[in-house]
């Protein structure tokens, strides 16, 4: 709802009952002597203005939202928009995620792991105020692609870019967990904590996830660990980057949950089995709950004025009106 500046001009408004009285009790009537023309012994002239009243009635109409838009325009609008300013640093959370070609398969809905996984991040990141977010992809190889930030938009835009497959054809979770663990161990945030998600064994790479989880631990990084899918055979689509060519059938689904519930007690955190979509986004949920730090702030306000929007509806309104009686009706307001 937008605040007005100067409400004293809304008393402007009180001239349309004033306006309407003095017309109806004649007060704006021209003396006028009425002739009758007629034929001797014909049929009288009648003038057919049923057109011209509707005419005039919608010209008044918009004449009269033309002039309450003025007044509103006068009030001076302004909208108020309040936003948190944090003055202190947040909880650092950091997604390694699976871009391994298995994270295509489609047994969490309609899309993909892989997409699945993207649309609950979607949902959680702009729940969550203070928290700086980051992004790791891996499969067989890890790479940062995003470092702890509060952009949300350069978040967005980095993690609709991830490509499976473009990291190659395994799943390396040492060098995920190694990969994110590097670039939260320095951070001067209150709480930092790492969220693998996944949907299988690892089978590549030198270092052994526990290993990575272990090391997470040694920075006070708390390790969560998803794993992804239901188990047997789901359907998969998949476009390998390089070749071009692509996959399509049935994969049989199958990894072992106990280690990945292994090196989620290592890195003192949870494991989570996730068979749905609302599974997925629920553990995010708790792990966002779980890891929110306390933080400072002041609340900043800024204002928008709407003056010229008003005064813009008001002159269009006003040109309508004209046109209508001037063009159509031959007369003048």
């Amino acid at each position: 709802m937008p605040v007005f500046q100067h409400p004293i001009a809304f008393c402007f408004i009180l001239l349309i009952p004033i306006l309407y009285v003095l017309r109806f009790s004649k007060f704006f009537t021209k003396p006028a002597i009425p002739l009758v023309l007629k034929d001797w012994q014909g049929q009288e002239f009648r003038w057919k203005e049923t057109l011209g009243r509707v005419i005039r009635f919608i010209s008044g109409i918009l004449f009269m939202v033309g002039y309450i838009s003025l007044v509103f325009a006068f009030a001076d609008p302004v909208r108020v928009k309040s936003e948190k300013v944090y003055t202190s640093r947040g909880t650092d959370i950091l997604f390694v995620l699976d871009t391994s070609p298995s994270m295509t398969a489609k047994d969490l809905g309609d899309i993909s792991r892989l997409d699945t996984a993207r649309q609950a991040i979607k949902v959680l990141v702009p729940a969550s105020g203070g928290t700086h977010f980051g992004l790791v992809a891996m499969a067989s190889e890890a790479a940062l692609i995003v470092p702890p930030t509060t952009d949300k938009k350069l978040f967005f835009e980095r993690l609709d870019s991830l490509s499976p497959g473009s990291l190659g054809d395994g799943t390396s979770l040492g060098a995920g967990l190694s990969t994110a663990v590097y670039h939260l161990a320095g951070s001067p945030a209150p709480k930092k904590c790492i969220v693998l998600v996944t949907d299988g064994e690892n089978n590549a790479g030198s270092i052994h996830p526990e290993n990575g989880a272990a090391l997470a631990r040694e920075y006070g990084i708390t390790l969560y660990v998803l794993g992804v899918g239901t188990q047997g055979a789901v359907p998969i689509d998949y476009v390998d980057p390089v070749s071009g060519k692509v996959y399509s059938g049935y994969l049989d689904s199958h990894f072992d949950a106990s280690a990945l519930e292994k090196i989620a007690l290592i890195g003192k955190g949870r494991y989570f089995g996730v068979e749905t979509s609302s599974a997925l986004s629920a553990a995010l949920e708790a792990i966002a709950e779980k890891e929110v730090a306390v933080q400072s702030f002041y609340i900043k306000q800024t204002e928008e004025s709407l003056y010229f929007y008003f005064l813009g509806f008001a002159l269009g309104a006003f040109v309508m009106a004209w046109v209508l009686r001037r063009l159509y009706m031959g007369e003048q307001l």
